[in-house]
């Protein structure tokens, strides 16, 4: 099924220009494309087009010679919540199987032969779907879309929420899809996908195609483009590791935070238990383990969202209630919308810095959109922004406080490579002055390469806690405490 786009102009509201201008895009079916580009360059936004959503669905101005659309499209967006129907697991899929005509006396034995495909094994699948992890519910959403049976698949960066191990398991079974299958993906993880995909479209900032060509042309003629625009690649990391100054050897200073028998509830039940724990000034801590274990659920902990029991003590401040876990802990979500309270991205990060009558708001605010590529989007609302325009707004209105402690929910998630270093090198330079830095992350190599303290959570609990000495161009080792 052939989709595409002739001569495609489009606009946001307040956006300063055209987001698209005459460009044009035709896919063939059966093809596997790629779409790069760095983050904010409307990659996400002309799949949208391309599967019909614009301007049918979402009502953004657009003009166009000829749009050809199929019927029969499937799609997985970056953020799993925008597309649930159905409060409960099961319903989610038998909405599918409905609007499928499939008889209700198959549906039982079809929605666990969906979710087991993406690695989802429930007892009763009669669950609802808000108490899943984040991770969890990127795989349900893909589980629906394959009940679905698409000619034409859509997937914006659907395995972004996974660890390793779902994320080699969901692309698995994606690779698995009938050959014919016409397949357009947006992702910023690619080491699964170079082997599956004919062809990659390369855009730069401004959204126009540089590139159109296969993988192994695209990484050989075009890499300087992809290092321009600050795209992921292979040996990405190892050249990163090369380019920057040797990270500073771990500085354990005094003793800041410290946990006693955390528990943290959903219901009745602990979500997530942690024994004695204490962290100290200039420790990068990252949290892994698998999707659903609990990690996320720490930190919701740490800030009184979620109902807890023990002890949680930062510089001898005693964390009671959510006031005092704001006073002393800086917190990036990892749904970055759940952050935002004003209506555009400027007064979003002068938020912070007016409470405080900080006499240099424009001057702080002007300088971190600079930075971080947002000075164009200022006067957007924030939900116009891109998932990682988003997190790195997020990031900015978190930092602007004078915490002494940073929890970070996957902060890299949706960030091309070069906003993804930016981000790590302003949060090593904020542990080398002292601060804790204390990340959820499903990215190995930032746990390899700054992590200098990992936590391990296994179904609820912490069962691993370990000094690590950093790998600078391959020459440490982990070790055990």
């Amino acid at each position: 099924m052939k989709v595409g786009v002739s001569n495609l102009r489009l606009k946001f509201a307040g956006a300063p220009s055209l987001l698209f201008e005459d460009l044009s895009l035709h896919i063939e079916e059966g093809e596997k494309v790629l779409f790069l580009g760095p983050s904010g360059c409307g990659k996400s936004t002309l799949l949208q087009v391309l599967a019909g959503l614009i301007p049918n669905a979402v009502p953004v101005p657009m003009k166009a010679d000829e749009t050809v659309i199929c019927e029969s499209t499937g799609v997985v967006f970056q953020d799993p919540d925008a597309q649930f129907c159905m409060p409960y697991v099961d319903e989610e899929i038998a909405f599918v199987l409905e609007n499928r005509a499939v008889l209700q006396e198959e549906m039982k034995g079809l929605i666990q032969f969906y979710l087991k495909k993406v690695g989802l094994s429930f007892q009763n699948p009669h669950i609802e779907i808000s108490t899943l992890s984040q991770g969890m519910k990127q795989r349900l959403a893909i589980a629906s879309m394959i009940a679905l049976e698409p000619e034409v698949i859509m997937l914006d960066e659907p395995t972004a929420l996974l660890d390793p191990e779902g994320t080699s398991e969901v692309w698995s079974t994606i690779k698995k899809i009938e050959a014919k299958q016409t397949m357009i993906i947006v992702e910023h993880k690619i080491d699964e996908i170079i082997d599956f995909v004919d062809r990659i479209v390369l855009f730069n900032s401004e959204g126009a195609i540089i590139a159109d060509t296969d993988p192994s042309t695209m990484f050989s003629f075009y890499k300087h483009k992809l290092k321009e625009y600050g795209i992921w690649y292979p040996e990405v990391w190892e050249e990163h590791m090369k380019e920057i100054a040797s990270l500073q050897g771990t500085r354990r200073g005094k003793e800041v935070l410290s946990v006693t028998n955390l528990k943290g509830y959903r219901g009745k039940n602990p979500k997530i238990e942690v024994p004695s724990i204490t962290v100290c000034e200039g420790e990068w801590v990252a949290i892994t383990g698998e999707n659903g274990a609990g990690k996320s659920s720490l930190l919701l902990s740490l800030m009184n969202v979620m109902k807890t029991s023990g002890e949680k003590k930062v510089s001898n401040n005693v964390l009671k209630t959510v006031h005092d876990s704001r006073n002393q802990l800086a917190f990036v979500f990892q749904n970055p919308e759940l952050q935002f309270i004003t209506n555009s991205v400027y007064e979003e990060l002068a938020y912070s810095l007016k409470m405080m009558n900080d006499s240099n708001v424009d001057e702080k605010v002007t300088a971190w959109l600079t930075s971080y590529q947002l000075e164009h989007v200022k006067s957007l609302h924030p939900y116009q922004l891109s998932t990682g325009q988003k997190r790195r707004l997020s990031v900015g209105t978190a930092l602007f406080g004078s915490q002494p402690v940073l929890l970070l929910d996957e902060p890299t998630f949706g960030q091309d490579a070069q906003n993804t270093f930016q981000l790590l090198q302003l949060f090593e330079e904020l542990r080398a002055k002292g601060m804790i830095i204390i990340m959820v992350t499903h990215d190995e190599k930032i746990v390899k390469h700054y992590a200098t303290r990992q936590w391990v959570i296994e179904e609820g609990l912490l069962v691993s806690d370990r000094n690590l000495e950093r790998v600078v161009e391959g020459n440490a080792h982990a070790m055990d405490s």
